[in-house]
C-alpha cells in the first residue's frame, strides 16, 4: 500500500503533506505534530471542505475530537484517523476504504498554498536604499563585499582584550620565543 510507505525509511506522500502543513507559520514547528490552524488550512488548501458535506466547523470538531483532552495538537497517527472520519462525510456514497483512498488522493503531494501573502515590490526606489554596494560612511562598514551583514561586528567597535598593546605586530609569540630559546 503506497500510504504506508514509513516502515521502508521513506515517507508516503501523505505523510509528506503532513508534514509540510505541520511546519507551515511556525518557525519551530518540527513536523511530526499539526496545530489546529494549520489543520484547517490543509483541509481547505486540499479542497477537502467542500462547503456541502464538510464545513470549517466539520473539520474543527473531528480536530477536538481526535486530539488528547489538554494537547493543541495531533500526530501523523491522529491526522490519519481524522482523516477517515472526514472521508464518510465528504465521500458518503463510497465504501469507507474507497472514501479514504479518495482522501488521501485530494491531499498527496500537497503543500501550503501561499494564498494573501505580501509580495515584495521591486521598484527602483526600493532597490536603491537596499543595494549595500551603493553605502557610504559607517553604513558601508556593516556588510561585507557579497553584500551581507557583519551583524554586531558591524555595528560596534569590538575591544582586543588580548593584552597586548595595539599595533603590536607580534602578537602571541611570546611562547614560542621563550621555549625556542631553551
Amino acid at each position: 500500500n503506497s500510504n504506508e510507505g514509513a516502515a521502508g525509511g521513506e515517507i508516503s506522500a501523505l505523510e509528506e503533506a503532513f508534514r509540510k502543513f505541520a511546519v507551515h507559520g511556525d518557525t519551530r514547528a518540527t513536523g511530526k505534530e499539526m496545530h489546529g490552524k494549520n489543520w484547517s488550512k490543509l483541509c481547505k488548501d486540499c479542497h477537502i471542505i467542500d462547503g456541502k458535506n464538510v464545513t470549517t466547523t466539520d473539520v474543527d470538531i473531528v480536530f477536538s475530537k481526535i486530539k488528547g483532552k489538554s494537547v493543541r495538537t495531533i500526530t501523523f497517527e491522529q491526522f490519519k484517523e481524522a482523516l477517515q472520519e472526514l472521508s464518510k462525510k465528504r465521500f458518503k456514497g463510497k465504501s469507507d476504504e474507497e472514501a479514504l483512498q479518495e482522501m488521501y488522493k485530494l491531499i498527496e503531494g500537497k503543500g501550503p498554498g501561499l494564498t494573501g501573502v505580501t509580495k515584495t515590490v521591486a521598484s527602483p526606489t526600493v532597490s536603491r536604499l537596499t543595494d549595500t554596494s551603493k553605502f557610504t560612511g559607517s553604513h558601508k562598514e556593516r556588510f561585507d563585499a557579497s553584500g551581507k551583514g557583519k551583524g554586531r561586528a558591524g555595528r560596534e567597535d569590538l575591544v582586543d582584550n588580548s593584552g597586548y598593546v595595539s599595533g603590536y605586530k607580534h602578537a602571541g609569540t611570546y611562547d614560542h620565543k621563550v621555549q625556542g630559546n631553551k
